[in-house]
């Protein structure tokens, strides 16, 4: 067992925090915010330290209570899921400073219950990301979504009813997983993932086994909103509050991602999906659709959140396709789609919450002028469009520039057609409303202004809180691109299977 106490520290401090705000809140409502902020500052360092010592030292080891494993439970972090936990961290910290003017402005009263939940949401994440048990994972998968759960519900009219349906889906999904984490204790009798893949691949024949894998591949599926099992995705990601779905957007179907990938090439080997079981060929072909259906329903859109909402659902599929394509180029492509999505729906939804906020509806016929009023926030809207759109040197290109190399080294040559009409389309959905916004003439008899009440103490630009972090992720989309190889080499290229 080694020394370090960040892997416990990384979960704990937010936890802890998450109840303490709350007695903060009964003392002095205002030391709420800092207070949140702190937390996830110390989860950013905490995150931080556990890559470095990855990248020098190897993979890092924490038995809680000092309990060997497979008896306890084991912390096991590597280069996978120390490259998600940075994404997580700060991602999480960047969102938590700028929904401070949302939260004031949408739910005053609620605001200290808001900070605990956002808290809560966040450690779950941060849990199933490090744990090395099946069954600690289901836990914090549960605390993780029951937080979701109650942050939707609190969103505009229609958004309990959404909440609602994304509870029915993800108990749903959690069932399942929770079934497969059985049936595997059933047949080894042991929960920790490094013990697992030892003791399963003498097992592959067996149907329980293959049960197991079906349970946790379509649970996984349906958290991740894996088309077709998406369908709790759009309505929960427009009416949550826009503060919510900044977070839960980004960073929970990324998570869902992360645990396809551990659970299909790590607690099972990468030949029981290839060559015992077609689990990559089914997946691929769910991930091609969801990449055209996703696209093709966001034309569809003229609620610009709603219209993002559909383009994360054909940005998982391009995570899907990755994993799915079962080679070193493709695994490249969806690991480091991981962290480039991540960075442009954080953006995007940011940028849609400081539009509602200065009290822009949310019509893209009525974005004319947007520009003139809100010309950094809307930059970065076009840096993070051309980002999705592929364009370099935004780091989208440079993910799906290895999905395709991966489709070609597979000789999927549908689906390298479908990764550049996709393009296409992202091209056409993202352009008509930067037409909107930049050529679109003004008439000033239907110009949309903002609110007068806010006006008188607001710009009319994003407040600082806010467009600090839009900035920033703007600012990453481009870095990150840039820095692509380096990132690579340094990181991901050792978060692959060996054999990849």
């Amino acid at each position: 067992m080694t020394a370090s106490p960040f892997p416990i520290l990384v979960i704990v401090v937010p936890l802890i925090s998450a109840f303490l705000i709350i007695l903060l809140g009964w003392l002095k409502k205002s030391l709420c915010y800092p207070f949140m902020i702190a937390s996830l500052m110390a989860t950013v360092f905490f995150s931080m330290a556990i890559l470095r010592w990855i990248i020098h030292h190897g993979t890092l080891h924490y038995y809680l209570g000092n309990w060997d494993p497979p008896w306890g439970i084991e912390y096991l972090i590597d280069p996978l899921n120390a490259f998600v936990l940075v994404i997580v961290s700060v991602i999480s910290l960047l969102i938590g400073i700028g929904s401070k003017p949302m939260v004031e402005s949408d739910i005053p009263r609620k605001s200290i219950y808001f900070y605990c939940l956002f808290l809560l949401q966040v450690t779950g994440l941060l849990g199933i990301v490090v744990t090395g048990d099946v069954f600690n994972l289901y836990v914090f998968l549960e605390i993780a979504s029951l937080a979701g759960y109650a942050l939707i519900a609190i969103g505009e009219e229609g958004a309990p009813f959404a909440s609602f349906n994304y509870m029915i889906y993800g108990t749903i999904g959690a069932c399942f997983y929770l079934l497969g984490v059985g049936y595997l204790y059933i047949m080894t009798g042991s929960l920790n993932m490094a013990d697992l893949s030892k003791l399963l691949p003498d097992l592959y024949a067996s149907k329980v086994v293959l049960m197991a894998f079906a349970f946790f591949v379509v649970g996984v599926a349906i958290k991740m909103a894996l088309f077709p099992l998406h369908v709790w995705l759009p309505d929960a990601y427009t009416y949550a509050p826009s503060s919510v779905t900044s977070l839960l957007a980004p960073l929970t179907t990324k998570v869902g991602a992360y645990v396809l990938i551990r659970i299909m090439y790590g607690v099972f080997k990468p030949n029981f999906s290839i060559e015992v079981i077609p689990a990559t060929t089914i997946l691929s072909w769910m991930a091609f659709f969801a990449i055209l259906f996703g696209c093709v329903l966001a034309l569809g859109q003229r609620d610009l959140k709603r219209m993002v909402a559909y383009v994360l659902i054909a940005e998982i599929g391009y995570i899907a396709l990755g994993v799915g394509l079962a080679n070193r180029n493709g695994l490249l492509g969806a690991l480091l789609h991981i962290m480039n999505d991540a960075l442009m729906m954080a953006c995007l939804f940011l940028i849609v919450g400081a539009m509602t906020y200065r009290g822009w509806p949310r019509q893209m016929e009525r974005f004319t002028g947007l520009h003139r009023k809100m010309p950094i926030t809307m930059a970065a809207f076009v840096i993070s469009a051309l980002s999705v759109i592929g364009i370099p040197p935004a780091c989208g290109f440079f993910s799906k520039w290895y999905l395709v190399l991966g489709a070609i080294d597979a000789e999927q040559w549908l689906f390298v057609a479908v990764l550049l009409i996709s393009s296409l389309l992202n091209a056409i959905l993202f352009f008509r409303v930067i037409e909107y916004v930049y050529f679109e003439p003004v008439a000033k008899e239907s110009e949309v202004k903002p609110s007068e009440e806010r006006t008188k103490f607001m710009g009319n630009e994003a407040p600082l809180t806010m467009l600090i972090p839009i900035i920033l992720f703007a600012l990453a989309i481009l870095s990150v691109g840039l820095l692509s190889g380096t990132i690579i080499s340094l990181v991901i290229q050792f978060a692959l299977p060996a054999n990849f």
